[in-house]
C-alpha cells in the first residue's frame, strides 16, 4: 500500500508540473498581472504561419571563402619563397566548384632541390593551433600544387558561419526588428525568422550585402599580383591584389551629409591598430591612389596628398542618404565573412496567420470533443476516465512544449490533433484487454492488473515503431515540420504515461472505492461490466473468416497499387514549390477581376506566371517557375517577385499579399532526395525493429502491407490533385507510423495465441487474433477519423496536404490490417511450415525446459 501511495504521489507530481507549465498559455491577463513575470512569460511561441512574418534561408558561398583563404596563404608562401631565393615560374590559379575545397594554386620550381623548403615554409605559414597545416602541398616533377586541407576547410566553414550568425543578428537588431531569430541550419545555411514582417525587401538588401571593405593601392611597376576592379560608373581600376588595410578595423560608421558639398557620405573611424597602420601607409605612399573597395566595387579612389592621422576617414560615392545609412550600419556591425545567398523565402501575412489560428483551434477542439464523446459512448464511466487521461495528456504535451521553449506552428496543431486520435489507441487497447479478462470471470481489480500487463508490451511496440518515423521527420524536416515531429513524439511518450500509469491508478481507485464498504467477499469478486450499444454491436462482429477471400483481397490491393503507380506516372503528382522550386504568391485584391489581374501581369512583361482563383472571390494564387538554375534566388525570382508586387500594388492599392513562398533549386532538389531517403530509412528502421521483436515473416508481412498502403496514398495524391509538398511528406511518414502501429497490435495477438497453442492451424490462429482485436482496430480508426475530419473539412488549404490524405490513409490502413496483413502472414507462415520451420522461435524458458529433460 505504501509503495502504491508513493507511486501515486510521483504521478500527481508529474501531472501538476505539466499543468503548471501549460497554465501560462491559457491564463487570462487579469490573473497574469498578479503572478511573477518569469512564470507568465513562459509561454508557447507562435510560428510565422500563425502570427505572420517572414523567414529567409541564407546559404553561405563557401567557394568564395575558400578562394580568399587559398589566395592569402599562397600569396604569403610565394612572398616568403622569394625572400629565400627560391625561384618558380608559371603561377596559375584554378577553381573547381565540384571540389569541396574549391581550387588550387599551381607553380613550377626551377630547381627540384627546393621541394623541401616549399613544404617546410608552407607548414610554417599555415600551421594551426592543433599542429596541423591548413595547406596540402603536392609536388610532382617540380610542379607544386597547393590546396586547402579538408579538416581545415570544415573548421573554417564552422567558424565562418558562427561569425556570420552574429553579424546577421547585429544587423537585424540595428533595424529595430522585434525578436528576430537567427540560427544555423544544416552545414552551410542560416535561418532568419522575423515575426510580424510582411515585406522583407529592405532586410534582404542588408543580409544579401557582404559589406566587406578593403583598402588597395593602385598598381605600379613594382606590383606583382594585380587585379582589375570597377566602380558603379563602369570605370576600371588596376589595383594591387594585396590588401593594404582590412575593413575589420572599422569601429564606427555613420551616413551623413558632407559639410563641403552637402552630398551623402559615409564617415568611419578605425580602432587604434587600424589608425596606426593607416597613418603609416598614407605617410609612406603620398601621391598614390588608394582605392576603397566595398563588396568588389570601387566606391572611391582618392589620391593621398598627406598623412591621415587619427584613424578617421570618409567614403564618397553616388549614395542616397538611406543608402549611406545602410552602408554605415553594415560597416558598424561588421562585414559578413562570407557572401550569403537567399535560397528560400517564405512570408505569411498577419491576417492569414490569425485565420490559421482560429481554424486550427476550432478544428482541434471539435475533433477533441468528438473523440472524448465517442470514448464515453463506448466504455461509459471507464471511457470517461480514459477521456480525463486524454485531457491530461494534451495538457502535458502543452506543458512540455512550453518547458522546452518550442514554437507552435500550424502543422504542430495538426500534430496535436493527430496525437489525440492516436493516444486513444492505448486506452482502447487497455479497455479491450480488461474486457477480455472480465469475460473470463476475473474480479475487477485483477482484470485491471492483468489487462494492463498484457497491453503494455503491445503499446510499447506500436508506439516505438511510430517514433521511428517521427524521428526522421525531425532529422530531415525543417521549421514547421520539425514542430510537427516534436509534437507527435511528445504526445506518444505522454500518452504511454497517462494510459499505462494514470488511467490504471484511477481505475483501481474507482474499483477500490466501490468495494470499500462491501463486506461480502462474493461481491468483491464480481467482474467489471462493460455495456454499451457499440460494444454489443462489436461483439456480434466476431467469428468473421478474414482469410476466406484472401486471394480476392490481395488481388484488389495489388491492382489498386498498380493503378496508383500508373497515376504517379501520369498525370503524376501536383508538386508544390518545396519540390519544384520557384515562387508562389497568395493574394487578395478587392478591386481586380481575374482578367484585370492577368492584364496587369502581362502588360508588365512577366512571363510564365500562372493565375489561379483560390478559395473565396478576389483571392488568387500566382505561380512562377525557377528563373535562375544557379540557385541564387535573389538574382532571379526574388527580383521578379518584388517587381510583380509593385505592379499589382499600383493597379490596386488595397491588395494584400497573404502568403509568399520562394524556394530556390538548391533547396527544392534537396527536398526530393531527403524525402525519399526518409521514407527508405523509416521502412528499414521499422523492419529491423520488427525483426528484433518478431520473426522475419511477421516483419515482412507488416512492412509489405505498409508499402501497399503507401503507394495507394501516393495514388490518392495524384488522383485528387492535392498539392504534394513538405506537409504531404509529413503525412506519408505519419501514415507509416500509424499503419505499422495498427499491424503490430494484430501481430502481437497472433504471436500470443501461437505461444498458447502452437499446434492449432495457422489460419484459425490468425482469424482468432484478428477477431479478438477487431473492436480495438475499428474503435481506434473511428476515433482517429473523428479527430482528423474537422481538420480535413474546415482546416483550409494550409493543412489540406496533411489532413485529407490522412483520412484516406486511416481507412486504407485499417482495411489492410484486417485483410492484407493477415493474408500475407498466412502465405509466408504456410511456406515456413512447408520448410519444416516453427512459426516462432523458442523462448528462453522453453529452451531451458527442453534442456532439463536431457539426461
Amino acid at each position: 500500500m505504501a509503495r502504491f501511495s508513493f507511486r501515486g504521489f510521483v504521478y500527481v507530481l508529474i501531472v501538476m508540473l505539466g499543468l503548471l507549465s501549460a497554465a501560462p498559455n491559457m491564463l487570462p491577463q487579469s490573473i497574469k498581472q498578479q503572478l511573477p513575470t518569469w512564470y507568465t512569460t513562459s509561454t508557447l511561441s507562435l510560428g510565422l504561419d500563425l502570427q505572420g512574418g517572414s523567414h529567409l534561408l541564407l546559404a553561405a558561398d563557401t567557394n568564395a571563402l575558400f578562394e580568399k583563404q587559398l589566395n592569402s596563404f599562397s600569396s604569403d608562401l610565394l612572398s616568403e619563397l622569394r625572400s629565400q631565393n627560391v625561384r618558380y615560374t608559371k603561377t596559375s590559379h584554378s577553381l573547381t566548384h565540384k571540389d569541396s575545397r574549391s581550387g588550387s594554386v599551381v607553380f613550377t620550381l626551377r630547381s627540384a632541390d627546393d621541394a623541401r623548403k616549399v613544404k617546410d615554409t608552407a607548414y610554417q605559414i599555415s600551421a594551426q593551433p592543433n599542429g596541423s597545416s591548413a595547406l596540402d602541398v603536392e609536388i610532382k616533377q617540380s610542379t607544386v600544387t597547393l590546396t586547402l586541407n579538408e579538416l581545415y576547410t570544415e573548421q573554417l566553414v564552422k567558424d565562418t558561419l558562427s561569425r556570420s550568425v552574429e553579424v546577421v543578428r547585429k544587423r537585424l537588431n540595428e533595424t529595430g526588428l522585434t525578436e528576430p531569430s537567427v540560427t544555423l541550419q544544416g552545414k552551410d545555411a542560416i535561418l532568419v525568422q522575423m515575426p510580424g514582417m510582411s515585406d522583407p525587401t529592405q532586410v534582404k538588401k542588408l543580409l544579401g550585402t557582404t559589406a566587406q571593405m578593403t583598402f588597395h593601392w593602385a598598381a605600379n611597376s613594382q606590383s606583382e599580383q594585380v587585379m582589375n576592379k570597377q566602380d558603379t560608373a563602369g570605370n576600371t581600376y588596376r589595383l594591387e591584389q594585396k590588401v593594404a588595410l582590412e575593413g575589420e578595423h572599422i569601429t564606427d560608421a555613420a551616413g551623413v551629409l558632407s559639410s563641403e558639398n552637402g552630398q551623402p557620405v559615409v564617415t568611419f573611424r578605425l580602432d587604434s591598430a587600424g589608425a596606426k597602420q593607416f597613418a603609416t601607409m598614407t605617410r609612406d605612399n603620398i601621391g598614390r591612389v588608394l582605392a576603397i573597395v566595398l563588396d568588389d566595387k570601387v566606391v572611391t579612389a582618392p589620391v593621398i596628398n598627406s598623412v591621415i592621422p587619427g584613424g578617421r576617414g570618409e567614403i564618397t560615392g553616388n549614395f542616397t542618404l538611406p543608402e549611406a545609412g545602410n552602408t554605415a550600419l553594415m560597416l558598424r556591425t561588421g562585414a559578413l565573412p562570407v557572401p550569403l545567398t537567399i535560397i528560400e523565402e517564405r512570408t505569411v501575412g498577419p491576417d492569414l496567420g490569425s485565420d490559421a489560428i482560429q481554424t486550427g483551434v476550432e478544428s482541434g477542439v471539435a475533433g477533441a470533443l468528438l473523440v472524448l464523446a465517442f470514448m464515453v459512448a463506448i466504455y461509459g464511466r471507464w471511457g470517461a476516465i480514459a477521456s480525463f487521461a486524454l485531457c491530461i495528456n494534451m495538457a502535458l504535451v502543452f506543458g512540455a512544449l512550453t518547458l522546452f521553449g518550442a514554437t507552435l506552428t500550424l502543422p504542430g496543431i495538426a500534430g496535436l490533433i493527430l496525437t489525440m486520435g492516436m493516444a486513444v489507441d492505448a486506452n482502447i487497447l487497455i479497455n479491450e484487454r480488461i474486457r477480455e479478462e472480465s469475460k473470463k470471470g476475473r474480479p475487477a481489480a485483477s482484470a485491471i492488473e492483468v489487462g494492463f500487463d498484457k497491453a503494455f508490451a503491445t503499446i510499447v511496440d506500436s508506439n516505438f515503431t511510430t517514433l521511428i518515423a517521427v524521428s526522421l521527420l525531425f532529422m530531415f524536416g525543417s521549421g514547421p515540420i520539425k514542430g510537427f515531429a516534436i509534437t507527435i513524439a511528445l504526445g506518444l511518450v505522454s500518452s504511454v504515461f497517462t494510459a499505462v500509469a494514470l488511467t490504471k491508478m484511477l481505475m483501481l481507485r474507482v474499483v477500490k472505492s466501490k468495494h470499500k464498504n462491501t463486506q461480502d467477499r462474493a461481491q468483491q469478486r464480481v467482474p467489471l461490466r462493460f455495456s454499451s450499444p457499440l460494444l454489443r454491436l462489436s461483439d456480434k462482429l466476431s467469428g468473421i473468416n478474414f482469410l476466406a477471400k484472401r486471394k480476392i483481397a490481395l488481388a484488389v490491393s495489388v491492382v489498386l497499387t498498380v493503378l496508383s503507380i500508373g497515376l504517379f506516372a501520369k498525370p503524376g503528382l501536383h508538386y508544390g514549390v518545396d519540390f519544384t522550386g520557384g515562387t508562389m504568391i497568395e493574394l487578395t485584391t478587392p478591386t481586380l477581376s481575374t482578367d484585370e489581374l492577368r492584364n496587369v501581369i502581362e502588360s508588365n512583361a512577366f512571363d510564365q506566371i500562372a493565375i489561379q482563383e483560390y478559395g473565396s472571390e478576389h483571392h488568387y494564387l500566382l505561380r512562377a517557375p525557377v528563373l535562375d538554375s544557379s540557385g541564387e534566388l535573389e538574382n532571379s525570382n526574388a527580383k521578379q517577385t518584388d517587381a510583380l508586387k509593385r505592379a499589382i500594388s499600383q493597379a490596386d492599392s488595397e491588395v494584400s499579399f497573404d502568403k509568399i513562398d520562394m524556394v530556390g533549386p538548391k533547396v527544392s532538389g534537396g527536398f526530393a532526395e531527403l524525402s525519399i531517403l526518409a521514407l527508405l530509412i523509416a521502412g528499414g528502421g521499422m523492419l529491423v525493429y520488427l525483426w528484433a521483436r518478431f520473426e522475419a515473416h511477421f516483419a515482412s508481412a507488416a512492412l509489405l502491407t505498409v508499402i501497399l498502403d503507401l503507394t495507394k496514398t501516393i495514388g490518392f495524391f495524384a488522383l485528387t490533385g492535392i498539392e504534394f509538398n513538405l506537409t504531404a511528406v509529413a503525412a506519408l511518414l505519419a501514415l507509416i507510423g500509424y499503419s505499422i502501429n495498427d499491424k503490430v497490435v494484430v501481430l502481437d495477438r497472433i504471436r500470443e495465441l501461437l505461444r498458447l497453442d502452437p499446434n492449432k492451424p495457422l489460419a484459425d490462429t490468425i482469424n482468432e487474433a484478428v477477431n479478438s482485436t477487431l473492436s480495438r482496430t475499428v474503435f481506434t480508426s473511428v476515433t482517429t477519423l473523428l479527430a482528423l475530419l474537422p481538420m480535413a473539412i474546415f482546416g483550409g488549404d494550409a493543412v489540406e496536404s496533411f489532413a485529407v490524405p490522412m483520412v484516406f490513409a486511416v481507412v486504407i490502413g485499417t482495411s489492410s490490417t484486417l485483410f492484407i496483413t493477415s493474408t500475407l502472414l498466412y502465405l509466408l507462415g504456410s511456406r515456413r511450415e512447408k520448410q519444416g520451420k516453427a512459426q516462432l522461435k523458442p523462448t528462453a524458458e522453453e529452451i531451458k525446459a527442453s534442456l532439463s529433460h536431457i539426461p
